[in-house]
């Protein structure tokens, strides 16, 4: 008899129900993409953000405090220690190796240019070099840190002795790609002029090869980008390491922050200091706190439509059937058979609903994935019951009041009409 009232109930208010059902599956379905691309949006976000360049630094402990005024280092580019260069590759043996992204180290020397003798500085660094650790190849360099350096020629090779020629510093020696110009007495040739913005448009940029052979320094390396995918600070991030108990210091350590990161690198590279590039890091975090922030109000905003819309179509639906309710009393239906009819009937449409909605908010999803970040989102398949909880206690909300009203008919005047 209870599926039979069930039946009946779905087949003499189609419309009601398919109303009620809409509206589960739309909430549902928005949950699901905006839940989907929060939980799936934390790397992509970060490699979108990874064009702003690296966020670690790493530089001698011995020389941790550079003197820089404006961008500009104030300290002679040949004081202090130096990191080997050997030591590099064992950046990608940490922990979180598949998070770091690439990096390049720079060594900067003062060198004259020309007949003239004019000062300046030039910069070693990899541009794209291929390296092993274990039998692992990997290839980094500034091609890969420093995205938004432009080249008006080629990149030079790093094993050349080509280099690149800041925009200002080629517009007063007059030279352009392809040109011969003269470093420390010997001759090199211009690959490229490099455009970043920065102090390097005043400066020669060449493979690290070049400035350690001028320097006399082989596999001298003073400092190192790391550009590496981390997770925005919260409260344990924030927390000394020294004065952490073991079990949480190794959730700390096992934790994608930039500060465990560092840490680890520290690590990996003998004698070394590694710290993030704050004003980068923390934007990073910044900004995907808000988007996050902003998918779940989206969220919120949508469930609690939908279980309005429910509310609104459930309550319609119980009022046209207050005689029905009334005749189930009258024959002896307790509060507990009222309520267990019309909630078997909620149950039944979120369920129904939220597979549908499960369904169109993971294709909604792809979508999003596809148009925004330009790769496949993931979904979890601990999202499918999650979904479908939540399909229920919406279902459960919007249907609650309307239900309980149904519960306090008076059989007599219900079966008047009164009610």
């Amino acid at each position: 008899m209870f599926a039979r009232l069930l039946y009946e109930s779905f087949r003499r208010q189609k419309r009601r129900k398919l109303l009620a059902g809409i509206a589960i599956t739309l909430g549902v379905a928005i949950a699901t993409a905006m839940i989907a691309v929060a939980t799936d949006i934390g790397d992509k976000i970060n490699r979108e953000l990874r064009s702003y360049g690296a966020n670690l630094l790493v530089s001698p402990q011995e020389d941790t405090l550079d003197v820089e005024i404006g961008g500009v280092n104030l300290k002679p580019p040949s004081d202090g220690n130096f990191l080997n260069e050997a030591d590099l590759p064992k950046i990608k043996g940490t922990f979180w190796r598949n998070n770091i992204l690439g990096f390049s180290p720079m060594l900067p020397v003062n060198v004259s240019l020309g007949s003239s003798g004019q000062q300046t500085t030039l910069v070693g660094t990899y541009f794209a070099k291929k390296l092993n650790f274990g039998k692992d190849q990997f290839t980094t360099g500034v091609r890969n840190t420093h995205p938004w350096w432009r080249i008006q020629g080629s990149w030079p090779a790093d094993d050349s002795e080509d280099v690149l020629l800041g925009e200002h510093l080629a517009r007063k020696l007059n030279e352009q790609a392809g040109d011969t110009v003269e470093i420390a007495g010997q001759a090199h040739h211009v690959a490229g002029v490099l455009s970043t913005g920065g102090a390097e448009d005043e400066q020669v940029v060449a493979p690290l090869h070049v400035a350690q052979q001028i320097l006399g320094k082989p596999d001298a390396v003073r400092r190192v980008y790391v550009s590496a995918l981390t997770k925005p600070e919260d409260a344990l991030a924030r927390r000394d390491p020294k004065s952490m108990s073991g079990e949480v210091w190794d959730r700390w350590y096992c934790s994608p922050y930039a500060q465990s990161i560092a840490y680890q690198l520290q690590e990996a590279i003998p004698h070394s200091h590694a710290e993030q590039i704050r004003q980068v890091a923390q934007n990073e975090g910044t900004v995907l706190s808000r988007i996050q922030g902003l998918m779940l109000l989206i969220t919120l905003a949508a469930l609690f439509a939908s279980a309005l819309a429910v509310s609104a179509a459930m309550a319609t639906a119980i009022f046209e059937r207050r005689r029905e309710v009334g005749l189930m009393k009258a024959l002896g239906a307790g509060n507990v058979a009222v309520a267990a009819l019309f909630f078997a009937e909620s149950t039944l449409l979120a369920l129904l609903g939220g597979l549908v909605g499960f369904f169109a908010g993971s294709w909604l999803a792809h979508r999003i994935g596809r148009s925004i970040f330009d790769s496949q989102i993931t979904i979890q398949p601990v999202l499918f019951p999650v979904i479908m909880a939540i399909a229920v206690i919406v279902t459960f909300a919007g249907s609650a009041a309307a239900i309980r009203r149904a519960v306090q008919f008076d059989p007599v005047f219900a079966l008047r009409g009164d009610a």
